[in-house]
């Protein structure tokens, strides 16, 4: 069976050939360069073998190409950490999930968030985190502890006003409509954004449905500081560590967020949506 660090693994092995090849070395060469077995060489390329540290640095030592090691260093050591299967790390349940996510965000100061479908976890009531931590336990089928994590987030929501943090959020138009339990709900969740517009240290933009398309729109990622960058896929989530990546979703974040609205058109934009759900609802 092929893992998730088995592709990060052959993916880094791909780009440690590049550098070789790119250095006009053969793989017998640089094995000579460096006292290694020639085997040694081929098993790294082929990710079948994880580098050390030091091998990288002989690596780019003897390919001239030193300006590449802090990225690969942090490729490695992101192997076997960046990829959480959702049924392994959801064994101790969503609360215990939710306090693990309030440690990484207590060291954190600048938060840039984009979420394209739901309205994010920082800013969710706890009736909206109850639906949706329930549908996602119902999808993964794990234990059903959705009130208790839904109270562990709402914990978490304390880096909003405690510490010099700032934070930056893009939603897609999409999340203020994507029906989470209801009009009632919903428009609770409409109210609680719009009283989190007044949050001195939250910037917080919609990407209205009509914007032009300038960015690939996938899945939402948060990117805390310029250290780690997060999103989810239906199997698990992703911590990224590269300054490379890090810098690509950084550029992303640039993007959406031109796209967006802010300020006043940002309180109408709500206004809006929540005075259609007291309609719906009453």
């Amino acid at each position: 069976m092929t893992t998730s660090a088995d592709q990060a693994r052959a993916s880094l092995g791909i780009r440690l050939r590049d550098i070789r090849r790119d250095a006009g070395l053969s793989g017998v060469r640089l094995a000579q360069f460096s006292g290694w077995l020639s085997s040694k060489v081929s098993k790294i390329e082929h990710g079948r073998q994880t580098p050390s540290e030091e091998d990288l640095r002989v690596w780019c030592d003897h390919c001239h190409a030193l300006d590449q090691l802090p990225d690969l260093i942090a490729a490695v050591r992101s192997i076997e950490t960046q990829f959480a299967e959702w049924r392994r790390i959801m064994r101790g349940g969503t609360r215990r999930r939710q306090q693990a996510s309030a440690a990484v965000y207590e060291r954190a100061r600048l938060f840039r968030i984009y979420e394209p479908a739901v309205i994010p976890g920082l800013l969710q009531t706890r009736e909206y985190a109850v639906e949706v931590l329930s549908t996602f336990i119902d999808f993964i089928r794990v234990p059903d502890d959705a009130e208790e994590g839904a109270a562990a987030r709402l914990e978490r929501q304390r880096v909003l006003t405690h510490g010099d943090r700032r934070f930056h959020m893009v939603l897609g138009a999409q999340a203020l409509y994507t029906n989470v339990g209801g009009a009632e709900v919903m428009a609770g969740q409409m109210e609680h954004l719009i009283a989190a517009l007044k949050l001195p240290r939250l910037r917080l933009g919609i990407i209205p449905l009509d914007a032009p398309y300038r960015v690939p729109l996938n899945n939402g990622f948060w990117i805390m500081d310029e250290a780690l960058v997060q999103f989810d896929t239906y199997s698990a989530e992703l911590s990224l560590v590269r300054p490379d990546e890090i810098a690509l979703y950084g550029r992303a974040f640039e993007r959406l967020a031109a796209m967006a609205i802010y300020g006043a058109e940002v309180r109408e934009f709500l206004s809006r949506a929540l005075d259609s759900l007291t309609a719906r609802s009453s």
